[in-house]
């Protein structure tokens, strides 16, 4: 008797997880936005939040589930009203089926969120926490995770795939947003690190500070900073400084080393060498001014 080997199709085959996150953010937290050649899933655990993919801005409730596809721009920010719970988990899969999912959002029923649960359950067996620190896309396995343990992630993660399309979810579209939403969300980035520059003018601030503070590349804020304000953001950052100094020398409770020391220069000689590169003028010659004058009771 013969026996033939049959090859079993695979619809969906994930063959690599980036990474699996459970995040409980406070209502005013933002991600400004980032692209990979790899899909991610956000799924609202709790809460609301709002998020765009390219131009589409979305708000999303408990229950709902974004798919973003490969090499399209995301973005994730808290609406200021409530904090969410969010499920993140970014995996590559290259099966034509996931064209199902492009540009897609649905509202997960029971069994779908079961088979999430079981994919949560079994990555936080497999790997080291964190899984709450949005910087730490690092999976550490376990060196006495449960048997199994990264299978069952994938195993439960294309049952969650195939469940949505074999159940016929249609595509809820969330509530959609109007591409102002990206405007919007792009706007906030820059408030909130110009915020945060004013609150560390007595630091010395570097770009890759700014970028890990606000989750966000370094290429990305560049072009973005520079579109919203006309400035590079170091520059815009020096220059906040500045005016800052100015503001101390016309209260004159200062000698020109303090104030370089409050502001977190390494000396007076770079604070007066920088002082004249943005005022065209050294500090001595500002506090000479009419115009500092013109601010003194």
């Amino acid at each position: 008797m013969e026996f033939a080997k049959t090859r079993l199709k695979l619809d969906i085959e994930i063959t690599h997880l980036i990474s699996l996150h459970y995040f409980e953010f406070a209502k005013d937290y933002l991600f400004a936005g980032e692209r990979h050649d790899f899909w991610e899933l956000v799924y609202v655990d709790a809460g609301e939040i709002e998020a765009t993919a390219d131009d589409n801005g979305y708000v999303l409730r408990q229950g709902d589930i974004i798919f973003h596809k490969p090499n399209e721009h995301h973005s994730l920010w808290a609406n200021n009203r409530i904090a969410p719970n969010v499920i993140v988990i970014a995996f590559e899969c290259r099966s034509p089926a996931m064209r199902r999912f492009e540009n897609k959002t649905f509202h997960l029923g029971d069994r779908e969120r079961n088979l999430l649960a079981s994919v949560v359950k079994f990555g936080f067996q497999a790997f080291e926490p964190p899984f709450d620190d949005p910087r730490n896309h690092r999976l550490v396995p376990k060196p006495d995770a449960v048997f199994g343990a990264q299978q069952q992630i994938r195993l439960y993660l294309e049952l969650l795939l195939m469940s949505i399309v074999s159940q016929g979810y249609a595509d809820t579209g969330g509530k959609r947003l109007s591409t102002a939403a990206k405007e919007r969300s792009e706007n906030d980035v820059t408030g909130k690190l110009i915020e945060y520059m004013n609150e560390h003018l007595a630091d010395d601030l570097t770009l890759d500070e700014m970028c890990e503070y606000l989750h966000i590349s370094k290429t990305f804020l560049v072009r973005l900073f520079k579109q919203k304000t006309g400035h590079s953001v170091m520059k815009y950052y020096k220059g906040l400084k500045i005016e800052k100094a100015k503001t101390l020398i016309r209260e004159r409770r200062h000698n020109f080393t303090e104030i370089a020391d409050l502001l977190g220069y390494a000396s007076i000689h770079s604070f007066s060498r920088h002082f004249k590169q943005v005022a065209d003028q050294t500090p001595s010659e500002y506090a000479r001014s009419v115009q500092a004058r013109m601010y003194i009771d």
